[in-house]
Protein backbone atom coordinates (compact mmCIF):
# COMPACT_ATOMS: atom_id res chain seq x y z
CA UNK A 1 0.00 0.00 0.00
CA UNK A 2 1.28 3.47 -0.94
CA UNK A 3 0.25 6.51 1.07
CA UNK A 4 0.43 9.86 -0.70
CA UNK A 5 0.80 13.18 1.07
CA UNK A 6 -0.61 16.34 -0.42
CA UNK A 7 -1.10 19.99 0.49
CA UNK A 8 -4.62 21.35 0.70
CA UNK A 9 -5.39 25.07 0.82
CA UNK A 10 -8.16 25.45 3.39
CA UNK A 11 -8.66 29.23 3.41
CA UNK A 12 -8.15 32.01 0.83
CA UNK A 13 -4.92 33.99 0.92
CA UNK A 14 -5.33 37.42 2.47
CA UNK A 15 -2.16 39.40 1.97
CA UNK A 16 0.89 37.15 1.97
CA UNK A 17 0.28 33.38 2.05
CA UNK A 18 0.66 31.98 5.58
CA UNK A 19 1.31 28.50 7.00
CA UNK A 20 -2.21 28.41 8.47
CA UNK A 21 -3.65 28.56 4.94
CA UNK A 22 -2.42 24.99 4.39
CA UNK A 23 -2.83 21.52 5.80
CA UNK A 24 -1.26 18.22 4.72
CA UNK A 25 -3.47 15.23 4.05
CA UNK A 26 -2.68 11.56 3.53
CA UNK A 27 -4.56 9.38 1.07
CA UNK A 28 -4.20 5.78 0.01
CA UNK A 29 -3.20 5.14 -3.58
CA UNK A 30 -5.61 2.73 -5.31
CA UNK A 31 -4.48 0.02 -7.77
CA UNK A 32 -3.67 1.25 -11.28
CA UNK A 33 -6.11 0.84 -14.14
CA UNK A 34 -5.35 0.39 -17.84
CA UNK A 35 -3.05 3.09 -19.34
CA UNK A 36 -2.36 4.68 -15.96
CA UNK A 37 0.97 5.10 -14.20
CA UNK A 38 2.07 6.08 -10.70
CA UNK A 39 4.44 9.04 -10.45
CA UNK A 40 6.51 9.74 -7.31
CA UNK A 41 7.56 13.36 -6.89
CA UNK A 42 11.28 14.14 -6.84
CA UNK A 43 11.15 17.94 -7.16
CA UNK A 44 8.22 20.33 -6.70
CA UNK A 45 8.05 23.82 -8.18
CA UNK A 46 6.91 26.88 -6.25
CA UNK A 47 6.02 29.90 -8.39
CA UNK A 48 4.32 33.28 -7.92
CA UNK A 49 1.56 32.41 -10.41
CA UNK A 50 0.25 29.82 -7.94
CA UNK A 51 -0.82 32.73 -5.75
CA UNK A 52 -3.28 34.07 -8.32
CA UNK A 53 -4.25 30.97 -10.34
CA UNK A 54 -5.53 28.85 -7.46
CA UNK A 55 -9.23 29.56 -7.90
CA UNK A 56 -11.97 30.66 -5.50
CA UNK A 57 -13.30 27.41 -4.04
CA UNK A 58 -11.87 26.15 -0.75
CA UNK A 59 -10.65 23.74 0.45
CA UNK A 60 -8.72 22.77 -2.70
CA UNK A 61 -5.57 20.91 -3.65
CA UNK A 62 -2.55 23.14 -4.21
CA UNK A 63 -1.53 23.47 -7.85
CA UNK A 64 1.96 23.31 -9.33
CA UNK A 65 4.44 21.42 -11.45
CA UNK A 66 6.82 18.68 -10.43
CA UNK A 67 9.48 16.33 -11.75
CA UNK A 68 8.45 12.79 -10.91
CA UNK A 69 9.71 9.26 -11.46
CA UNK A 70 7.35 6.56 -12.70
CA UNK A 71 7.33 3.75 -10.13
CA UNK A 72 4.46 1.63 -11.47
CA UNK A 73 2.91 1.60 -14.92
CA UNK A 74 0.12 0.11 -16.98
CA UNK A 75 1.07 2.27 -19.96
CA UNK A 76 3.82 1.20 -22.35
CA UNK A 77 4.50 4.80 -23.42
CA UNK A 78 5.37 5.70 -19.82
CA UNK A 79 7.63 2.92 -18.50
CA UNK A 80 8.82 2.40 -14.94
CA UNK A 81 11.90 4.50 -14.26
CA UNK A 82 11.06 7.24 -16.75
CA UNK A 83 10.98 10.86 -15.60
CA UNK A 84 8.04 13.15 -16.29
CA UNK A 85 7.27 16.82 -15.84
CA UNK A 86 3.66 17.10 -14.78
CA UNK A 87 1.30 19.62 -13.24
CA UNK A 88 0.28 17.22 -10.51
CA UNK A 89 0.26 19.75 -7.66
CA UNK A 90 1.98 19.66 -4.30
CA UNK A 91 1.74 15.93 -3.64
CA UNK A 92 4.17 13.03 -3.23
CA UNK A 93 2.44 10.43 -5.42
CA UNK A 94 0.02 10.80 -8.32
CA UNK A 95 -1.95 8.34 -10.43
CA UNK A 96 -1.80 9.70 -13.96
CA UNK A 97 -3.73 8.86 -17.10
CA UNK A 98 -2.27 10.78 -20.07
CA UNK A 99 -5.77 11.64 -21.26
CA UNK A 100 -6.71 13.24 -17.93
CA UNK A 101 -7.35 16.84 -18.99
CA UNK A 102 -7.15 18.12 -15.42
CA UNK A 103 -3.66 16.74 -14.76
CA UNK A 104 -2.25 16.70 -18.27
CA UNK A 105 -4.27 18.74 -20.74
CA UNK A 106 -2.42 20.27 -23.65
CA UNK A 107 1.33 20.58 -23.49
CA UNK A 108 3.25 21.63 -21.43
CA UNK A 109 1.23 20.18 -18.55
CA UNK A 110 2.74 16.68 -18.77
CA UNK A 111 5.57 15.22 -20.84
CA UNK A 112 8.50 12.85 -20.59
CA UNK A 113 11.58 14.75 -19.46
CA UNK A 114 14.25 15.19 -22.15
CA UNK A 115 17.75 13.84 -21.55
CA UNK A 116 19.74 16.57 -19.80
CA UNK A 117 22.92 14.53 -19.78
CA UNK A 118 24.99 15.32 -16.70
CA UNK A 119 22.91 18.38 -15.80
CA UNK A 120 20.51 18.23 -12.81
CA UNK A 121 17.01 16.99 -13.63
CA UNK A 122 15.67 19.84 -11.49
CA UNK A 123 16.39 22.11 -14.46
CA UNK A 124 13.20 20.66 -15.90
CA UNK A 125 11.29 22.93 -13.51
CA UNK A 126 13.48 25.93 -14.20
CA UNK A 127 15.71 27.06 -17.00
CA UNK A 128 14.92 23.99 -19.16
CA UNK A 129 11.22 23.84 -18.39
CA UNK A 130 8.16 26.03 -18.05
CA UNK A 131 10.12 28.88 -16.46
CA UNK A 132 12.70 28.82 -19.22
CA UNK A 133 10.03 28.83 -21.90
CA UNK A 134 8.29 31.74 -20.22
CA UNK A 135 11.50 33.74 -20.47
CA UNK A 136 12.45 32.57 -23.96
CA UNK A 137 9.13 32.98 -25.74
CA UNK A 138 7.92 35.96 -23.74
CA UNK A 139 11.04 37.95 -24.49
CA UNK A 140 11.85 36.88 -28.04
CA UNK A 141 8.29 36.73 -29.39
CA UNK A 142 6.76 39.79 -27.69
CA UNK A 143 9.69 42.17 -27.20
CA UNK A 144 11.39 41.05 -30.42
CA UNK A 145 14.75 42.51 -29.36
CA UNK A 146 17.32 43.82 -31.80
CA UNK A 147 21.07 43.78 -31.12
CA UNK A 148 22.21 47.09 -29.65
CA UNK A 149 18.88 47.91 -28.02
CA UNK A 150 18.50 48.69 -24.31
CA UNK A 151 16.48 46.19 -22.26
CA UNK A 152 15.20 46.57 -18.71
CA UNK A 153 14.13 43.55 -16.66
CA UNK A 154 12.29 43.92 -13.35
CA UNK A 155 12.34 41.07 -10.86
CA UNK A 156 15.67 40.43 -12.53
CA UNK A 157 17.07 38.07 -9.88
CA UNK A 158 14.06 35.76 -9.97
CA UNK A 159 13.71 32.59 -12.00
CA UNK A 160 12.25 34.20 -15.13
CA UNK A 161 13.95 37.58 -14.83
CA UNK A 162 17.48 36.22 -14.47
CA UNK A 163 16.88 34.08 -17.55
CA UNK A 164 15.52 36.96 -19.64
CA UNK A 165 18.49 39.17 -18.77
CA UNK A 166 20.91 36.53 -20.03
CA UNK A 167 18.98 35.90 -23.24
CA UNK A 168 19.07 39.64 -23.91
CA UNK A 169 22.86 39.61 -23.55
CA UNK A 170 23.14 36.56 -25.81
CA UNK A 171 21.18 38.50 -28.43
CA UNK A 172 23.50 41.51 -28.17
CA UNK A 173 21.46 43.95 -26.09
CA UNK A 174 22.42 46.28 -23.28
CA UNK A 175 20.65 44.97 -20.17
CA UNK A 176 19.64 46.78 -16.99
CA UNK A 177 18.28 44.68 -14.14
CA UNK A 178 16.08 45.81 -11.25
CA UNK A 179 16.17 43.70 -8.09
CA UNK A 180 15.58 43.95 -4.35
CA UNK A 181 19.02 43.75 -2.73
CA UNK A 182 22.64 44.70 -3.33
CA UNK A 183 23.64 41.01 -3.28
CA UNK A 184 21.16 40.23 -6.03
CA UNK A 185 22.38 43.16 -8.11
CA UNK A 186 25.98 42.04 -7.69
CA UNK A 187 25.05 38.52 -8.81
CA UNK A 188 23.28 39.86 -11.89
CA UNK A 189 26.27 41.91 -12.98
CA UNK A 190 29.25 39.87 -11.80
CA UNK A 191 27.99 36.36 -12.56
CA UNK A 192 25.25 36.69 -15.15
CA UNK A 193 26.87 39.49 -17.13
CA UNK A 194 24.17 42.17 -17.10
CA UNK A 195 25.51 45.64 -17.81
CA UNK A 196 24.20 47.11 -14.57
CA UNK A 197 21.54 46.52 -11.92
CA UNK A 198 19.67 48.72 -9.47
CA UNK A 199 18.36 47.93 -5.99
CA UNK A 200 14.90 49.48 -6.12
CA UNK A 201 14.81 49.69 -2.31
CA UNK A 202 17.74 52.10 -2.16
CA UNK A 203 17.95 53.68 -5.63
CA UNK A 204 15.68 56.15 -7.38
CA UNK A 205 14.83 54.13 -10.49
CA UNK A 206 13.87 57.14 -12.62
CA UNK A 207 17.24 58.81 -11.97
CA UNK A 208 19.06 55.51 -12.46
CA UNK A 209 17.51 54.98 -15.88
CA UNK A 210 18.23 58.55 -16.97
CA UNK A 211 21.88 57.93 -16.17
CA UNK A 212 22.25 54.37 -17.49
CA UNK A 213 19.78 54.52 -20.38
CA UNK A 214 20.06 58.16 -21.50
CA UNK A 215 18.56 57.41 -24.92
CA UNK A 216 15.61 55.54 -23.41
CA UNK A 217 14.51 51.94 -22.96
CA UNK A 218 13.63 49.91 -26.06
CA UNK A 219 12.33 46.73 -24.40
CA UNK A 220 10.93 46.14 -20.93
CA UNK A 221 10.25 42.69 -19.48
CA UNK A 222 7.87 43.28 -16.60
CA UNK A 223 7.67 40.78 -13.73
CA UNK A 224 6.54 43.10 -10.95
CA UNK A 225 4.00 45.73 -12.02
CA UNK A 226 3.33 48.67 -9.71
CA UNK A 227 5.18 51.97 -9.70
CA UNK A 228 8.48 50.43 -10.79
CA UNK A 229 6.86 49.50 -14.07
CA UNK A 230 5.22 52.89 -14.41
CA UNK A 231 8.65 54.50 -14.01
CA UNK A 232 10.21 52.30 -16.69
CA UNK A 233 7.36 52.82 -19.17
CA UNK A 234 7.70 56.59 -18.77
CA UNK A 235 11.30 56.36 -20.02
CA UNK A 236 10.81 54.16 -23.05
CA UNK A 237 11.72 55.03 -26.62
CA UNK A 238 9.26 55.50 -29.46
CA UNK A 239 7.83 52.13 -30.58
CA UNK A 240 9.17 50.49 -27.41
CA UNK A 241 7.88 47.01 -26.51
CA UNK A 242 6.75 45.71 -23.13
CA UNK A 243 6.18 42.05 -22.29
CA UNK A 244 4.06 41.80 -19.13
CA UNK A 245 4.80 38.48 -17.42
CA UNK A 246 3.63 39.17 -13.86
CA UNK A 247 2.78 41.69 -11.18
CA UNK A 248 4.20 40.22 -7.99
CA UNK A 249 4.41 43.64 -6.32
CA UNK A 250 0.61 43.73 -5.98
CA UNK A 251 -0.34 40.06 -5.58
CA UNK A 252 -0.53 40.36 -1.79
CA UNK A 253 -1.69 43.97 -1.57
CA UNK A 254 -5.00 44.35 0.29
CA UNK A 255 -5.27 48.16 0.16
CA UNK A 256 -7.07 49.13 -3.10
CA UNK A 257 -5.39 52.55 -3.09
CA UNK A 258 -1.96 50.93 -3.19
CA UNK A 259 -2.95 48.84 -6.22
CA UNK A 260 -3.27 51.95 -8.34
CA UNK A 261 -0.50 53.13 -10.65
CA UNK A 262 0.52 56.22 -12.55
CA UNK A 263 -1.69 57.17 -15.49
CA UNK A 264 0.27 55.66 -18.42
CA UNK A 265 -1.86 56.37 -21.48
CA UNK A 266 0.00 59.58 -22.44
CA UNK A 267 3.26 57.63 -22.58
CA UNK A 268 1.69 54.70 -24.42
CA UNK A 269 0.07 56.91 -27.04
CA UNK A 270 2.81 59.53 -27.31
CA UNK A 271 5.56 56.95 -27.79
CA UNK A 272 3.37 54.44 -29.65
CA UNK A 273 4.31 51.65 -27.28
CA UNK A 274 3.35 48.02 -27.61
CA UNK A 275 2.37 46.54 -24.22
CA UNK A 276 1.31 42.92 -24.25
CA UNK A 277 0.57 40.46 -21.48
CA UNK A 278 1.17 36.77 -22.03
CA UNK A 279 1.06 33.32 -20.48
CA UNK A 280 3.46 30.57 -21.47
CA UNK A 281 0.56 28.30 -22.47
CA UNK A 282 0.24 30.43 -25.61
CA UNK A 283 3.40 28.71 -26.85
CA UNK A 284 2.42 25.23 -25.66
CA UNK A 285 2.92 23.56 -29.03
CA UNK A 286 6.51 24.87 -29.11
CA UNK A 287 7.44 23.51 -25.67
CA UNK A 288 10.19 21.20 -26.97
CA UNK A 289 11.66 24.00 -29.12
CA UNK A 290 12.11 26.28 -26.14
CA UNK A 291 13.56 23.55 -23.92
CA UNK A 292 16.09 22.50 -26.54
CA UNK A 293 17.23 26.08 -27.22
CA UNK A 294 17.71 26.83 -23.54
CA UNK A 295 19.45 23.48 -23.00
CA UNK A 296 21.83 24.23 -25.86
CA UNK A 297 22.72 27.61 -24.36
CA UNK A 298 23.34 26.01 -20.96
CA UNK A 299 25.65 23.39 -22.50
CA UNK A 300 27.50 26.12 -24.42
CA UNK A 301 28.05 28.07 -21.20
CA UNK A 302 26.02 31.03 -22.45
CA UNK A 303 23.19 30.58 -19.97
CA UNK A 304 23.84 30.20 -16.24
CA UNK A 305 21.36 29.11 -13.62
CA UNK A 306 20.88 29.14 -9.88
CA UNK A 307 18.42 26.82 -8.18
CA UNK A 308 17.32 27.76 -4.68
CA UNK A 309 16.65 24.30 -3.22
CA UNK A 310 14.47 23.64 -0.18
CA UNK A 311 14.87 20.13 1.22
CA UNK A 312 11.93 18.00 2.23
CA UNK A 313 8.27 17.91 1.28
CA UNK A 314 7.42 19.61 4.58
CA UNK A 315 9.34 22.74 3.48
CA UNK A 316 7.10 23.43 0.47
CA UNK A 317 5.01 26.09 2.20
CA UNK A 318 8.14 27.86 3.47
CA UNK A 319 9.54 27.88 -0.05
CA UNK A 320 6.32 29.35 -1.44
CA UNK A 321 6.07 32.08 1.19
CA UNK A 322 9.73 32.92 0.62
CA UNK A 323 8.97 33.95 -2.96
CA UNK A 324 6.97 36.94 -1.73
CA UNK A 325 9.63 37.95 0.78
CA UNK A 326 12.39 37.98 -1.85
CA UNK A 327 14.28 35.09 -0.26
CA UNK A 328 15.28 33.44 -3.54
CA UNK A 329 17.87 34.10 -6.19
CA UNK A 330 16.98 32.10 -9.28
CA UNK A 331 14.43 29.28 -9.27
CA UNK A 332 12.90 28.03 -6.01
CA UNK A 333 12.44 24.26 -5.97
CA UNK A 334 11.58 21.73 -3.26
CA UNK A 335 13.55 18.48 -3.20
CA UNK A 336 10.98 16.03 -1.91
CA UNK A 337 13.06 13.09 -0.67
CA UNK A 338 15.67 14.54 1.66
CA UNK A 339 16.45 14.50 5.37
CA UNK A 340 17.96 17.99 5.42
CA UNK A 341 15.42 20.76 5.75
CA UNK A 342 16.99 23.47 3.66
CA UNK A 343 19.91 24.01 1.34
CA UNK A 344 20.98 26.27 -1.49
CA UNK A 345 22.29 25.21 -4.90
Amino acid sequence: MVLAKKYVVITPFVGEPKPENFITVEEEIRPLEKNEFLAEALYISVDPYQRVKLGNTFPCDMIGGQIARITESQNQDYPVGALVMGHFGWRTHTIVHPDNAKLCGQKPYMYLLPDFGKLPISLGLGICGRVGNTAYFGFTEICKPVAGETVVVSGAAGAVGSHVGQIAKILGCKVIGIAGSDDKCAWLVNELGLDCAANYKTVNIADYLKKNAPDGVDCYFDNVGGEISSTVVAQMTEFGRVAVCGAISVYNETDPMKRKGTFLQPFIVGKQLKIEGFQVNRFAERTAEGIQQNLQWVKEGKLKYKNHIYDGFESTVDAFIGLFKGDNMGKSIVKVNSSKRYNKM
